[in-house]
């Protein structure tokens, strides 16, 4: 068979990688339809199989013979005294309530003490909450206790996962819309082209589709728990990454493109010069965010391998997709500003850097102990971060019905009425238990329950299953609040020296044992990411100085945000409080994110301290790179900013401390900080390797 021409070879080898990807973009894109068929975003499933709530949810499972979720509607009359007629009325509408779909049963309607408002609980379909049955509840309600005779909200767990549900149908749509706009005008911007930053995001959304068909599968074959949260940091940080990997690539490749009259020449010695780099921080991130799987919580595990999922395919698209791409286009990529041989306004692309890097170079040690003084002031806020966890309710910003009704209702009854708190105790302990439960601290009453889920009138009336009986327990505060948390530790810690196989359950401890799980992670994880991540930069660098520096700069940098952060969200922002998955994500992302940066840098630095020097290469590394990494640090910033479009407080937080941590860690620690410590320390950065020797 006679081989094809060279330049045959050239053009077809580039045009079936671009149909590949292209193909498996389009795939991709149709999966993005349906990756709701295996999405959750129940709480309880993201806890461990032996969290106590767990247990109490599988037990409680055994008692009833249906997963139904509570919605708790409150109303009160205008003009404020109940009257027969309205509990008429409030009974009219219970028994049209449970005529809904997805309704299992409609309970009476219970007044309050004060007499000027009831409520009723209503028990929908596990799913139902999330569909239609909800929505056909709350018209109900509106149609039957119109507005201007009643004030009659529809609140409970129920509605809470509703606004969650709410709250993530963005993700698909609007947060990758704002993600990509974002990038693209940044884009435009640096590289003052309409046609490349096209060609990077077709590069990057082809990653992230790729990326997307692994993890349905993944997701399918029940391998990882998929949730709406894991899904939005998805879409942003591969967009994020991929785009960072491409300015690195597509700057190699103008820079040779000055130097080499072939395309194909200057394009390949970019890809070989690139790769290096963009595979060993790709890498290292990778590794860092599997070290997720060792966290307790369902959520946080499947952050891992979906991650790094992403990563994989933000550096294959970079190294395949884009090249391919940009061999078919040519120079005419970079249009209007395309780069020739020898082209001049090469020193002057590089001029702020070059005096940025006098700078360094005059005084490198009051740079470095400037930054690094500064650095620890911000530092010294991060005890004013509370991220013990905040009420349910308040983790959808915003004015919502739920709110509303949470808080009528907590002015009528005891605040735990709807959600209580599900105790299960030996039947031989079944009355010394009740007693017990109701002299906690915060239980406002307790009942065994009998058949049917039914109040028992007598001890010996309460259902039996394997030796087990349910005690009901209302709290006075809000099961989706911190004061709620505190009571079931305090009735876990009471009927545990009754009984120590008592379970207690609920939506409350469900929410307790996610935060202190969280908490737990956070000291388990932290020092696995740091060592995994010293390791590889050991290994990659072959020294042990430049691995140490670079990581204790980036946690240093990471604290600093979160303190400005803590101060940010206390006082300009008003939030009552922080998720506690809050810092340990913010600290995966500027962690092993600034990792890249540190290998960009530094890597171009390896290479050129055989010929000008330690202190010399590394300020010339921060000449060629300064314009490449603070471009990768405004897009990831800007990129996780769009998580804001969210209304989640979770979402805004994250957005917010990444985005002033990417800031922090490119415009100052990595232009001024690092470079200045390196060229104070000299050839020693590099010991022990031959170049601390040499260089």
């Amino acid at each position: 068979m006679m081989a094809l021409p060279r330049r045959s070879v050239r053009v077809l080898i580039p045009a079936v990688l671009t149909l590949l990807w292209l193909a498996w973009t389009a795939w991709g894109g149709q999966i993005f339809g349906v990756i709701s068929e295996v999405t959750t975003n129940d709480q309880a499933t993201f806890l461990p199989a032996d969290a106590e709530s767990t247990q109490a949810l599988e037990l409680q499972e055994q008692f009833g013979d249906d997963d139904a979720v509570p919605a708790t509607v409150i109303a009160a009359p205008d003009g404020g005294e109940l009257t027969e007629a309205h509990v008429e009325q409030l009974q009219e509408t219970g028994e049209a309530a449970a005529e809904l779909d997805g309704v299992l049963e409609s309970a009476p309607a219970q007044p309050a003490e004060s007499g000027a408002a009831a409520q009723m609980t209503v028990l929908l379909e596990e799913d139902a909450a999330e569909d239609d049955a909800l929505v056909d509840l709350r018209e109900l309600v509106d149609e039957q206790l119109p507005a201007g005779e009643w004030e009659a909200y529809v609140t409970g767990p129920a509605a809470l996962s509703a606004d969650l549900s709410e709250a993530f149908a963005g993700v698909d749509g609007m947060l990758l819309l704002v993600a990509v706009a974002a990038v693209f005008v940044i884009l435009v911007t640096v590289y003052r082209s309409v046609l490349l930053p096209v060609l990077v995001l077709v590069s990057s959304v082809g990653a992230l589709c790729a990326a997307i068909t692994v993890i349905y599968l993944m997701a399918d074959a029940g391998w990882i728990q998929l949730n709406g949260q894991v899904q939005g940091i998805l879409s942003i940080l591969v967009i994020g990454a991929a785009t960072d990997y491409s300015l690195l690539l597509v700057a190699r490749y103008r820079e040779e493109l000055g130097v080499q009259r072939s395309r194909y020449g200057a394009l390949f010695r970019a890809v070989r010069r690139s790769a290096p780099p963009i595979l060993a921080s790709g890498g290292t991130v990778a590794v860092a965010l599997l070290c997720l799987l060792l966290s307790d919580l369902n959520s946080n595990r499947a952050l891992g391998p979906v991650a790094a999922t992403g990563i994989v395919f933000s550096m294959a698209a970079t190294l395949t997709f884009l090249p391919a791409m940009l061999a078919l286009v040519g120079r005419p990529a970079f249009w209007p500003k395309t780069p020739h041989v020898r082209a001049e306004g090469s020193a002057a692309q590089h001029r702020l850097w070059r005096r940025v890097a006098h700078l360094v170079r005059r005084r490198p040690r009051a740079v470095w102990v400037t930054v690094t003084l500064l650095l620890v002031l911000a530092a010294g806020a991060v005890g004013q971060l509370r991220a013990e966890g905040v009420a349910q309710s308040e983790v959808v910003l915003g004015e919502t019905e739920t709110k509303a009704g949470q808080e009528l209702l907590e002015e009528h009854f005891d605040a735990g009425t709807g959600a209580p708190a599900n105790v299960f105790v030996s039947s031989d302990e079944a009355e010394d238990a009740l007693e017990a439960a109701e002299s906690v601290d915060g239980v406002a009453s307790a009942q065994l329950l009998a058949e049917g889920q039914a109040p028992a009138q007598e001890p010996q009336q309460a259902q039996e299953v394997d030796g087990w009986v349910q005690i009901s327990a209302t709290l006075n505060s809000a099961a989706d609040s911190p004061e709620a948390e505190e009571t079931v530790a305090a009735l876990r810690a009471e009927l545990a020296g009754l009984d120590e196989e008592a379970l207690v359950g609920g939506t409350t401890a469900t929410q307790l044992d996610t935060n202190e799980t969280a908490q737990r992670d956070l000291t388990v994880i932290v020092p696995s990411v740091l060592l995994a991540v010293t390791l590889i930069l050991v290994l990659l660098f072959r020294a042990v100085v430049t691995p140490l520096i670079l990581v204790a700069t980036t946690v240093l940098s990471y604290l600093a945000a979160l303190g400005i952060s803590a101060l940010v969200f206390n006082h300009v922002f008003g939030f009552p409080g922080a998720d506690p998955t809050v810092p340990l994500y913010g600290f995966m992302f500027l962690v092993a994110l600034g990792v890249d940066y540190n290998i960009f840098l530094m890597t171009r630095a390896r290479e050129e301290t055989p010929k000008y020097g330690a202190s010399e290469g590394v300020l010339r590394s921060l000449v060629v790179t300064g314009g490449v990494i603070t471009s990768a640090g405004v897009v990831l910033a800007a990129t996780f900013a769009a998580l804001a479009v969210l209304p989640l407080m979770f979402m805004v937080q994250l957005a917010f401390l990444v985005a002033l941590g990417v800031a922090i860690d490119t415009l100052v620690v990595r232009t001024l900080q690092v470079p200045a410590l390196c060229a104070d320390i000299g050839r020693r950065i590099w010991w022990p390797s031959r170049l601390a020797r040499s260089g």
